[in-house]
């Protein structure tokens, strides 16, 4: 990213297809870290072969990467087993043992959420089922911290990365010492703290060797992938909103205050300004089947066609997807239906009437009304969803999918150009002080395109979402 324009001079990506998930048994998600290694250098060899930049000219780098993900490393630095991810199951009895024996009210106080399914439960299964691998480990890691580490040589992560692997205390402003002792994990493992943003370490001469660049070139900032889509939005302040909808989908809004759900159904971290003296958390609910089921419903239905196609399909069914309603809770345990694996399904079939464009469009509205239905709890807790930013990408390219949020969430969506990727790159000029304010940081941020409710079709989002609900109270009460 050119600093003084913010134009986007070179963007590649790696692996070309979805990169491939590890699952030994139903509800369990692993990678290997060095596959993400080698999708980097992919992407960024691909980047620099543009001629309009030179790898000399590059001043900072900034990093954003999957969250809750768990990397263990031995004394040597090399990787001990593959990540357990964001989206693995396992650890879910852990973290809401947890829950009960320290108490809702403790956890909640101090961790702004339950335990769960999150990094250090992760690790506690880790000690009970794979003690050898347990008793090798010198420190656990985020993925983008592993990231960073190959860059370094050093094993750094940040407040808000700690947030998100539930070992942040915000009563004590401290490592969760108490959650890392009932685990029985000592508090050695912790990875050192370095600012979100701010030099976090430099490229040694190997690394810089392996990714074509200078040596010594800093890295600037780190976040996990949702606090940087907000971030990349300019949604920074107390009540702004942000919104993805990639692999999982995401609402994730802004807040000074700490107002928990009693459930615990929505997560709450620290935003990449947090600090202990100005509160900013994000708010946040997650639906972990959003992208993978638009991906997998093409697949099943129409393999050979784009997703542009596939957009299209869509808009061919009518409102309401003629009675066909999709669950998309396929994607392992989910944090809004309180850490249960639902498993997704499809209801209302008719064999005569309903064809591939009804699957179509059942499946991005199942989405949709499943963001709806976490957007509702989000709004218990005081958050206001008016206005939702989300970046001109993946399922926000469906007019079927964000007219129908849209409408059945009474907000009003703006779509700007730009992604994760251009979030980082800002976040590394911020925080090597190349940009002195986030008004600098931000003055290219385009605005595309406006979505407004569909008034006149109001009623019909509306029943069809009441139809999807009782589908899913029917589920979670079978």
């Amino acid at each position: 990213m050119d600093g003084e324009s913010g134009a986007v001079l070179a963007k590649s990506f790696a692996p070309q297809s979805e990169a491939p998930i590890i699952a030994v048994r139903n509800g369990w998600a692993e990678q290997n870290p060095d596959d993400w290694w080698s999708y980097l250098k992919e992407a960024l060899q691909s980047a620099l072969s543009s001629p309009k930049i030179s790898a000399n000219d590059i001043q900072a780098i900034g990093i954003t990467y999957q969250m809750h993900g768990l990397v263990l490393v031995d004394k040597d630095l090399q990787v001990l087993r593959p990540s357990i991810i964001w989206c693995d199951s396992r650890a879910v009895p852990y973290g809401g043992k947890a829950f009960e024996t320290l108490g809702h009210d403790y956890c909640l106080r101090h961790l702004l959420n339950s335990p769960g399914n999150f990094t250090v439960a992760k690790l506690a299964w880790v000690k009970e089922h794979e003690p050898d691998i347990f008793d090798r480990v010198h420190k656990y890691m985020l993925p983008g911290d592993y990231l960073a580490m190959r860059m370094t040589g050093e094993v750094r992560t940040t407040l808000p990365g700690l947030s998100e692997g539930m070992n942040w205390d915000f009563a004590d402003n401290s490592v969760s010492d108490k959650l890392l002792g009932f685990f029985g994990i000592p508090n050695d493992v912790v990875a050192d703290l370095v600012p979100t943003f701010g030099e976090q370490g430099r490229l040694t001469a190997a690394a810089a060797e392996e990714l074509g660049l200078p040596a010594g070139v800093p890295i600037c900032y780190r976040a996990g992938d949702q606090p940087n889509n907000a971030f990349s939005l300019n949604v920074l302040n107390p009540g702004e909103v942000a919104a993805t909808a990639g692999t999982s989908g995401v609402v994730y809004g802004i807040s000074d205050q700490v107002r928990t759900d009693p459930k615990s159904r929505i997560n709450i971290f620290a935003h990449v300004n947090h600090t202990p003296a100005q509160t900013r958390l994000g708010v946040m609910h997650c639906t972990n089947g959003v992208g993978i089921l638009n991906a997998w419903m093409k697949r099943l239905v129409a393999p050979e066609i784009s997703y542009e196609q596939f957009n299209e399909c869509a808009g061919q069914a009518p409102i309401g997807s003629d009675g066909v309603s999709v669950l998309p809770f396929g994607n392992g345990a989910e944090r809004i239906l309180e850490n249960r694996q639902l498993h997704s399904s499809i209801h209302g079939i008719n064999f005569n009437n309903h064809n591939a464009n009804t699957l179509a469009r059942a499946a991005q509205e199942g989405v949709a009304f499943s963001f709806k239905y976490g957007i509702d709890i989000m709004q218990s807790t005081g958050m206001s969803t008016k206005v939702i930013r989300a970046g001109h990408a993946n399922m926000f390219l469906s007019p079927i999918f964000r007219t129908t949020l849209a409408t059945v969430a009474d907000a009003v969506i703006e779509l700007y150009d730009t992604d994760g990727s251009v979030g980082a790159a800002t976040g590394a000029a911020m925080g090597s002080g190349y940009y002195a304010s986030v008004e600098e940081a931000f003055r290219n941020l385009h605005k595309r395109n406006v979505v407004e409710p569909d008034r006149n079709h109001h009623n019909q989002y509306l029943d069809a979402y009441a139809r999807w609900l009782n589908v899913l109270q029917r589920e979670l009460h079978a």
